[in-house]
Formats: C-alpha cells, sequence, structure tokens
C-alpha cells in the first residue's frame, strides 16, 4: 500500500476546508492508498510537512489550496522519490490546469487513483525555486499588492487597472550566454510552464519538461497595446504581440537599476536584493498527473 499525505491550506482562496478530509476518504481508493490528513498552521508550514514526508519516504504528497500551497509542498518534496499531487484551490491554479488536473475537488482527488507520475523541471531565483513562473517589474507590483487583498480575478483585476494608472516601465540588462542586452521594460515573465492562472497565458511554447526556460519581455505599453495584450494573454498568443519579446534559455541573469523592486514566485510576492540569477533544474520534480500522459 503506497502512503500518501494531503496537506491542506486552510485559508487559501475563500474555499471552506472542513469537509475535505471526509471527501478524501470517500473518493481515494483506501485498497491502494494509506492516506495522512494534515492542516497547515502558518505561512511556510507545508514546505517543513512536506519534506518530513518525503524524508519518510511517502509515495506522494498532495497540496490542497492555491499556487503558493503548491509551491510550498513543491520546495519540501523537490530533489526526492515523493511525488506533487495537487488538488486546486486558490484563487489562479495555473499549475494545476497546465498540467491537466481538473479544478473540481473530487475530479482532482479521483486522478489520484489512476494517475503517473513524471518528472517536470523547475527554476531557481537566487536559490528560490518556482514551479511555474518568476515575475518582475508590473505583474510583481501587482501580486505585491494582490497578495495583502482578497482574493477572486475580478479584485486582480481591479488591482492591475489601479496600478496601471501609475506604473513607469524600468530598466533591465539581461545576460545571456556571455551578451548583454538593456530593456526598457514594463515586466519581464520568467516562464517553466505557460500560463500565470485563470488561463492567462503568458508563453505558449513553454514546456515545463523540455530542460527550459522561456524568458518573455513586455515593452512599454499604451493603454490599446495594454487591451490587446491582455486579448493576447486569454487567447494563447502573446508572442504574436509586437511589443513581446520571448527566448529559451537555461540560465539567465538580470540586473536591476531597483534592486528594492519586488519580484514574485509563481504568484507570491518577495525581495530579493542584487542581482537576478535564474536558472533551470531539469527533472528536478516528480509531478502526478492522469494516467496515460507521458
Amino acid at each position: 500500500m503506497k502512503k500518501i499525505a494531503f496537506i491542506i491550506n486552510p485559508i487559501s482562496g475563500g474555499h471552506k476546508k472542513e469537509d475535505i478530509p471526509k471527501l478524501i476518504h470517500s473518493t481515494l481508493d483506501e485498497h491502494m492508498f494509506s492516506s495522512t490528513i494534515v492542516f497547515t498552521e502558518y505561512a511556510g508550514h507545508a514546505v517543513s510537512l512536506a519534506r518530513g514526508f518525503a524524508d519518510d519516504g511517502y509515495y506522494a504528497v498532495v497540496a490542497i489550496g492555491g499556487d503558493g500551497t503548491v509551491n510550498e509542498v513543491a520546495r519540501g518534496v523537490r530533489g526526492s522519490n515523493t511525488a506533487l499531487g495537487i488538488v486546486p484551490l486558490g484563487s489562479g491554479n495555473g499549475l494545476a490546469h497546465y498540467a491537466g488536473i481538473p479544478l473540481n475537488v473530487r475530479s482532482s482527488i479521483a486522478l489520484l487513483n489512476a494517475s503517473n507520475i513524471i518528472d517536470i523541471d523547475y527554476g531557481v531565483v537566487n536559490g528560490n525555486p518556482f514551479f511555474s513562473t518568476f515575475g518582475i517589474g508590473f505583474d510583481a507590483v501587482v501580486a505585491n499588492d494582490f497578495a495583502s487583498t482578497n482574493r477572486g480575478l475580478w479584485n486582480y483585476i481591479r488591482k492591475v487597472i489601479k496600478h496601471f494608472r501609475t506604473y513607469n516601465t524600468k530598466r533591465y540588462i539581461i545576460e545571456v550566454a556571455g551578451e548583454k542586452m538593456v530593456r526598457e521594460a514594463f515586466l519581464i515573465s520568467v516562464a517553466n510552464m505557460g500560463e500565470w492562472g485563470n488561463r492567462a497565458c503568458i508563453s505558449p511554447k513553454a514546456d515545463y519538461r523540455d530542460g527550459l526556460l522561456d524568458v518573455v519581455i513586455v515593452e512599454t505599453l499604451s493603454m490599446y497595446q495594454a487591451l490587446k495584450f491582455a486579448f493576447h494573454l486569454f487567447t494563447n498568443r502573446v508572442d504574436k504581440h509586437r511589443h513581446v519579446s520571448l527566448f529559451k534559455t537555461e540560465d539567465v541573469k538580470i540586473v536591476r537599476d531597483d534592486i528594492s523592486e519586488p519580484i514574485h514566485l509563481d504568484g507570491t510576492p518577495m525581495e530579493i536584493p542584487g542581482d537576478l540569477q535564474i536558472r533551470v533544474v531539469h527533472n528536478g520534480l516528480k509531478l502526478l498527473v492522469k494516467k496515460n500522459i507521458n
């Protein structure tokens, strides 16, 4: 029998979690799995919980929450033989949607009964891992504001409109393979997989199994250009926008004029001082996906 742990974030996404343990027991194949269910108690708790389960040889640890919870659990199991599972209950659910995991709670638990383990990449920024996207510039400013308010797509859109009116582009030096480029950028996103969340696709050709990261540079946008950019985000065509450039790389260095500006990792804002060294870790994380996905 395989040991599987469920780590539940009780405050993610605004959803009630009290009935989830009962739903797990009624849906999970208990002839196949021996389950452990725990609730997080503070920010970062899921990392240590997941690491402990990995050290104990668990088959999988399932994150029940939003992208921040998924990031924490993934940080705990990365580099081990323990797989990450996802029951998405957040605002964006970017990694879950990209991996084909149902957004319905019962369906995503049921998927575990007929799942495969695949190896996927992840990124690291100055030692800090991300599994979906890293961002700097406008989206990081919005993420920083959004983190302290009520969640939800419409509230996020309000934050976007608010900050677009006052945001000024920043100057960056981007170093790849020994060559430097200087850009005035509205935002820079480094994508391990294409989706920001809520089906907004920042890099249509990103592949979390190709050993590469997609660097997406968005130049200064007028209001009209920003609306067109938003349309491209939700139609998987960002790479067609004339103010967007994109390239793939194993590693990239970003030098900022403003070393105190926030960044985000999988939508969670943080501050990392100094230059940003970003690299891919190929096949560094095991992920549970629907059976027959190779």
